[in-house]
């Protein structure tokens, strides 16, 4: 499939800010007219995918409320890694949540990168007109230089380059090598950093995010830093300002809306998780993580003692005087009538 739809787009967007910092005074052959229209073809590309930068930022919360739910799981399955895979997939999935999302802005930019690329490497001063360019404008490109390293060299050059580029008045490889050096290392620099600040962004990860946001940390910078003994100092400015802008874009956000912390997750209102992906499957004994021991189940609280009735008082009244009762009293006990029994007495049984 041929790209050169690709690699004519980026060429004409590279044209239009051309003549338009040309219209305002600039020198059509200078260094700093095609850095500021290579600096402005990241503005573009950055306008055009700023609705997938939001998915990234509303993802990267997402996974941040998650890490309570996966740390359950994780207790859950102990050392069950296929088990927990599998939940964890589920949960993504019941909440909604991509862990991928948050490469998506930088998978978007790679053909940007690549078409670029393409276009500065076929770029040198005796070719004809590339893409949408004519001849005039190619030779333009391929001579205009930045602190003596035309935008169309690199750190190592074929033959056919070296020759065409070269000659050129102020040029030397010496002059090449030590700019685009020198843009490898804020290349890779701010790399780092800017995947700092989406780690930071997005707050205390876990499981296949964390990762991801490892090999986004490490791998992509060293791979990048050597990647640019072969780029074009045109594609080192283009990545240089394209972290530029994304710092800034991550400094806005970290300020305006600062990643929630484990306490604050901790306290935050989340739906249930279903209890279906917590259970063992059926026949399959639940797994514990090694070195820990069930938890002794406390004994059921005993019931609270009934509260005792209240008894009313006792009102205890001083027997009036010349009354039956004081008399009684004063007789002491009474003598039962002849042919009673006593009160409280049992009859002696007759022995036979």
């Amino acid at each position: 499939m041929s790209l050169d739809w690709l690699y004519t787009a980026i060429s004409f967007v590279l044209k239009i800010w051309h003549s338009l910092f040309v219209r305002m005074g600039l020198d059509p052959d200078a260094g700093i007219t095609w850095t500021l229209s290579i600096f402005f073809l990241v503005v573009t590309v950055r306008i055009l995918l700023f609705r997938f930068f939001i998915k990234q930022v509303k993802s990267q919360r997402a996974m941040q409320e998650l890490q309570p739910d996966i740390a359950k799981l994780k207790a859950q399955f102990g050392s069950d890694r296929q088990g927990m895979a599998k939940a964890q997939q589920e949960l993504f999935k019941e909440r909604g949540v991509n862990p991928l999302s948050g490469c998506l802005p930088i998978l978007l930019q790679a053909p940007v990168f690549l078409a670029l690329f393409h276009v500065l490497r076929r770029l040198r001063p005796d070719a004809q007109g590339l893409y949408s360019w004519d001849d005039a404008l190619t030779d333009s490109a391929a001579q205009a230089s930045l602190f003596g390293a035309p935008i169309s060299s690199s750190f190592n050059m074929d033959a056919l380059k070296e020759a065409a580029i070269l000659p050129l008045e102020g040029v030397s490889y010496t002059s090449i090598r030590i700019v685009a050096f020198t843009l490898m290392i804020l290349m890779s620099i701010t790399t780092f950093i800017t995947q700092k600040q989406i780690m930071r962004k997005g707050g205390p990860v876990e499981g296949q995010a964390a990762m991801i946001q490892k090999f986004m940390l490490y791998v992509i910078p060293v791979s990048l830093f050597v990647s640019g003994f072969f780029f074009p100092i045109g594609v080192l400015l283009y990545w240089f300002m394209n972290n530029l802008w994304t710092m800034g874009q991550q400094f806005y956000i970290l300020h305006k809306h600062p990643p929630k912390s484990r306490v604050d997750l901790a306290k935050t209102d989340r739906p249930a998780i279903d209890p279906k992906l917590l259970a063992p499957k059926p026949g399959a004994k639940p797994t514990q993580s090694k070195g820990r021991r069930p938890a002794a189940s406390a004994p059921p609280p005993s019931p609270p003692p009934p509260p005792a009735k209240a008894q009313a008082p006792v009102s205890i009244e001083k027997p009036k005087a010349g009354s039956t009762a004081a008399s009684a009293s004063a007789a002491g006990p009474r003598k039962p009538a002849p042919g009673k029994r006593p009160a409280n007495t049992r009859p002696k049984r007759k022995k036979r």
